[in-house]
């Protein structure tokens, strides 16, 4: 199998589209780490469910808007399985609120985990990419970016 040995790192990994990313990847016989904020069972329930296509599998608790914990997150991951090889970025929150009524918190709360998680997690992976001159960056969007969508001013932002 051409993927084996590899090492993916999914942001939001443990519900969704993140959960689905996962398990195909585990499929493809990629390890995978991956990350949750608050749904500890969701999380534990699918790092059985990785181990049991027979890949490697790390659940990590980190807040993918904290550059330090995300850094340390991929550090900790290339430690445990040997490096990395590939970054999807799909950690993301909706806070649907027409802009009159959105809070600055609001605002932040999503363009922090939206965008800035993204910029966290490659600008953590990336020099190590560089060393090993490999390794695939993937970032996954939502097609309200492109049209746009009522009450979904900050989401469509980032």
């Amino acid at each position: 199998m051409p993927s084996q040995n590899k090492i993916a790192i999914v942001s939001g990994g443990a519900r969704g589209i993140g959960k689905a990313v996962s398990l195909e990847l585990a499929r493809e016989g990629i390890n995978i780490a991956f990350n949750f904020l608050q749904n500890k069972q969701a999380a534990v329930e699918l790092q059985q469910e990785i181990k049991n296509l027979g890949v490697k599998v790390q659940a990590s608790q980190v807040d993918i808007k904290d550059f330090n914990a995300v850094s340390k997150w991929v550090d900790e991951t290339k430690k445990n399985f040997g490096g990395l090889d590939i970054v999807v970025n799909n950690a993301g929150i909706i806070n649907d609120k027409a802009l009159m009524f959105m809070e600055l918190a609001d605002w932040k709360g999503v363009i922090e985990t939206n965008l800035g998680g993204v910029f966290n997690l490659t600008r953590a992976a990336i020099t190590g990419f560089l060393k090993q001159k490999n390794g695939n960056i993937v970032n996954i969007t939502s097609v309200t970016g492109i049209t746009g969508a009522a009450r979904q001013t900050i989401y469509a932002a980032a």
